[in-house]
């Protein structure tokens, strides 16, 4: 599983003309899944995210994390994080999760994240999406829970 993490002063996700998620100071997470990925890789991740020290202190420093400071997750569900463009100009999307396996792994992440105590909106899982953010920093860090572990 992975997950691209932006720290943002706000992020949106729009399908069609209605918002379906949005936060205010947070964290933005595009999160593609693998086969063999399971709910341990979502929890593992969702932990490590929301306890990420990325967030500053009185002294300026990257000290704090999400959670420490009660801030937001918007999660969005993103197969393109397994592109493989090795070989030609189109990229290859045969190492991301089908959906009936990614949804519910997407699913899960964002529970795990409300259960260890942050406010979470998403995205909706198969449908075309916009999202707009204003990457704070910029902040942007890629986990990857096959590398973390």
């Amino acid at each position: 599983m992975r997950v691209l993490v932006q720290r943002v002063t706000e992020a949106s996700v729009r399908v069609d003309d209605r918002v379906v998620g949005a936060i205010g100071p947070g964290l933005l997470l595009l999160v593609g899944v693998r086969p063999g990925d399971t709910e341990a890789e979502a929890e593992f991740l969702a932990n490590k995210v929301a306890n990420l020290r990325i967030f500053e202190d009185e002294a300026g420093k990257m000290n704090r994390s999400a959670l420490e400071l009660g801030l937001s997750a918007l999660v969005v569900s993103q197969f393109t994080l397994y592109a493989d463009a090795r070989k030609g100009r189109r990229p290859s999307f045969v190492h991301a999760a089908p959906p009936e396996v990614a949804s519910p792994l997407v699913d899960h992440l964002a529970q795990e994240l409300r259960r260890l105590g942050l406010t979470v909106a998403t995205g909706e899982f198969g449908a075309h999406m916009h999202v707009a953010l204003v990457n704070d920093g910029p902040v942007t860090i890629w986990l990857d829970s096959e590398e973390l572990r």
